[in-house]
């Protein structure tokens, strides 16, 4: 039998240092639902606007289990076939061309075996030889559509997929599933019941102050705080077509390192503003609004 992975995190404040070390920093609900998806062997499914660590929790819990962090990145008219194999179809050329300069036989069968096998993500996943699961991150599955996500549903019900021309492939060690969804849709009930379900919060600004003493080296208290308080009131209110997230509160802070710049003013948020807002008329408004309000940490 393989190890039950459970072991390695006993506990949520375990988990919590554990994830802490790996960089990512999470509180007791979040910790709490990730040790539920190991301990149980059920898919989780992580919700949130965009930008609050979803991928990173995933990316943190394969480094806490040790074990290989296996990515499918969903985008519309994503099929079945591209997540799961696809045969390499240079080396079955090549393999017909000797076949034939040779003046051998070649069936159909010689040519659609494991040696030919390409996996994608999902067969990959599948097939993951342990002795730890693999975490399988099925990032963004609110873009991909409704065929795809039934298929889905399938296949984490049963971790076991089918290669018409070899079989059926079934986990023996069936991976750790992390779902992340931005909400562009709503997925189907179907799929929601099958998952354990956690809805990440934008962090507060002490939280991602930290975050970001954390990401960018040399950022100390004063510049994180700053940079988080003005991160925060970007995100007030409903002006902005894409608030920020930590991973542009990251940049920014970032960006006036790069800089070299000892100030956080008016002068220096306006030079590093595309570090954080990514759209022509968030940033219209926002220098509408004056950035000097945005910057003062009395504000």
């Amino acid at each position: 039998m393989p190890p039950d992975p459970g072991t390695l995190v006993p506990d949520v404040p375990a988990l919590r240092a554990r994830l802490d070390a790996a960089d990512y920093l999470a509180d007791d609900a979040l910790a709490t639902a990730l040790l539920l998806a190991v301990r149980m062997r059920q898919p989780i499914l992580l919700e949130g606007e965009p930008g609050v660590g979803k991928t990173e929790a995933a990316r943190a819990l394969a480094t806490v289990l040790d074990t290989p962090l296996i990515r499918l990145q969903c985008y519309e008219g994503l099929s079945a076939a591209e997540a799961l194999y696809e045969w390499n179809y240079p080396r079955q050329l090549l393999a017909i061309r000797l076949a034939e300069s040779r003046g051998e036989p070649l069936r159909d069968a010689d040519l659609f075996t494991e040696d030919f096998l390409m996996p994608r993500p999902l067969l990959a996943a599948i097939t993951h030889p342990g002795p730890r699961p693999a975490v399988l991150l099925i990032d963004e599955v609110d873009r991909a559509d409704d065929e795809f996500e039934a298929f889905l549903l399938e296949v984490l019900a049963d971790a076991a997929v089918t290669v018409p021309e070899l079989g059926t492939r079934t986990a023996e060690v069936p991976p750790v599933a992390v779902l992340t969804s931005n909400r562009t849709r709503d997925l189907h009930d179907a799929l929601k019941r099958r998952c354990l379900y956690h809805w990440i919060e934008y962090p507060d600004t002490e939280r991602v102050a930290a975050v970001i003493r954390r990401r960018v080296p040399g950022a100390g208290e004063w510049l994180a705080s700053r940079v988080a308080g003005a991160v925060d009131r970007l995100r007030a209110g409903d002006r902005l077509t894409k608030p920020p997230g930590i991973a542009e509160a990251v940049d920014w802070a970032a960006a006036l390192r790069a800089l070299g710049l000892t100030s956080f003013d008016a002068e220096a948020a306006d030079r590093t503003l595309g570090a954080v807002l990514k759209y022509a008329e968030d940033l219209a408004a926002v220098r509408a609004e004056g950035l000097a309000r945005l910057v003062d940490s009395d504000a």
